[in-house]
């Protein structure tokens, strides 16, 4: 019914083929292979569906980190993208998913408490190594890192967000059409909401949003409002150069958001700024409804680079260009495109868990296991309880020390005589003026026999 569509799609992209060696063909024939700043997994599986990663490097060294873990309870998704070096976005990397994933197995559940609060124990990470290193190397207080994470959990997609990093949905709406819908918002001042609420925070301070140049920037100097790290934008002790400050200028609470997963939701795509920079919204999301899943974020970071080398026009250098020198053309590129097959949402995942990194090719664990690890604690908790239980009553019948406070208890305990002394003649053989005379011993019945 929609062929037409497709086709005028595919006339649209076919001029892009003699740029960045992008085929266009309907076979999902792609190019980059021999691009050695391009990174990419074309098609592997998660929790419910099979996921496309790909990264470009612009910079000289790579600000932006990416990381899919998919487990067998669910599939965990993050993107750093730094900026003033890589040391926030690599720690983030590090370490959101850990403090997400143990703040889950703590309260049994993920939620958005638990999304707010792992990007807390991020931030104060990261702030506690600028406070310990600062003055070994200042630089480190202005690097920072905007941040995407997206989870699926128990059929419900959890998202959060600081800085302009981006998340799309890609679902059938009317007249069964692929539509885009933005997940997240951008912090970024050239929105004017974004400038209103920044002026609105600091009313006594008319230049904490400026031009430079074509561009709005904060303080002169950046451009989102939320992001990890950043420090000397919000500690006056970090403060570099001319920039006092009377109060933080950049946040650190993410933009949360959640929403239950429907049969008409195909498909999200996460990715850095480096992407939405040069593709709208409904250009990405026809671009991965039109094309097959084997290579998608390949294609939609080359399909990026030649909107960048046709603004150049730069078509034929472009894959010559050497890290560092491209960042003149794009910035660095992280997609992630999660396909969600719905009848595979109740079923446990049919291949090992495992972690994936941006240009790390080998297999590492998932710790994705909130609810298996906490039924183990509480298995583990019940049977310590029943083993050590037993174990309590023999201590007592044997220590006659501690159960033994006055005579009368003592004379309960041994109805007969007889019956004992055939039985355990070394334990209960002693009379009671006997047991008071070595009462202070351990060894009371060697003494009596």
């Amino acid at each position: 019914m929609f062929h037409w569509l497709k086709r005028i799609v595919l006339v649209c992209c076919r001029p892009l083929t003699r740029y960045v060696g992008l085929s266009s063909g309907e076979d999902g024939v792609l190019g980059g292979e021999d691009l050695p700043a391009l990174w990419h997994r074309d098609l592997e599986k998660h929790s419910c569906g099979e996921f496309s990663f790909a990264v470009v490097q612009a910079n000289q060294v790579c600000e932006d980190y990416g990381h899919v873990e998919p487990g067998r309870e669910g599939t965990f998704v993050g993107v750093y993208d730094g900026h003033g070096g890589h040391d926030a976005s690599r720690f983030a990397c590090d370490n959101l998913s850990r403090h997400l994933i143990t703040l889950a197995r703590e309260k049994g559940t993920i939620d958005e408490e638990v999304l707010n609060n792992a990007f807390a124990a991020t931030e104060d990470g990261f702030l506690s190594i600028v406070e310990r290193e600062f003055h070994v190397d200042p630089g480190i207080a202005s690097t920072g890192c905007c941040c995407l994470v997206g989870v699926i959990w128990k059929r419900t997609l959890y998202v959060a967000n600081l800085g302009d990093c981006r998340a799309v949905l890609g679902h059938i709406g009317r007249f069964n059409r692929i539509v885009a819908e933005q997940l997240t918002n951008d912090h970024n001042v050239r929105i004017k909401e974004v400038r209103d609420e920044l002026r609105a925070l600091h009313p006594d301070n008319p230049n904490i949003v400026s031009r430079v140049g074509s561009s709005w920037c904060v303080k002169g100097i950046i451009k989102v409002t939320r992001a990890i790290g950043d420090a000397f934008l919000k500690k006056p002790e970090f403060a570099l150069g001319t920039i006092p400050l009377r109060r933080p200028v950049l946040r650190a609470d993410p933009s949360v958001s959640s929403r239950n997963l429907q049969a008409v939701d195909k498909f999200v795509i996460f990715a850095s700024a480096g992407l939405w920079d040069l593709l709208s919204n409904e250009e990405v999301v026809q671009i991965v409804h039109t094309y097959p899943r084997q290579g998608i974020a390949r294609r939609l970071v080359l399909s990026a680079m030649n909107v960048a080398a046709r603004a150049r026009k730069k078509y034929d250098e472009i894959m010559n260009y050497d890290k560092g020198i491209r960042r003149a053309l794009h910035d660095d590129i992280t997609v992630m495109v999660i396909f969600i097959d719905h009848e595979m949402l109740n079923d446990e995942l049919t291949v090992p868990g495992m972690s994936v990194r941006g240009f790390v090719d080998t297999h590492q664990p998932s710790h994705f296991n909130i609810e298996q690890e906490v039924a183990t604690e509480s298995e583990l908790t019940e049977t310590e309880c029943t083993e050590t239980e037993p174990t309590e009553t023999e201590r007592t019948e044997t220590e006659p020390t501690e159960t033994e406070p006055t005579e009368t208890e003592l004379t309960e305990t041994e109805p007969t005589e007889t019956e004992p002394t055939e039985s355990e003649p070394t334990e209960t053989e002693p009379t009671e003026t006997e047991v008071t005379e070595t009462e202070p011993t351990e060894t009371e019945p060697t003494v009596t026999v």
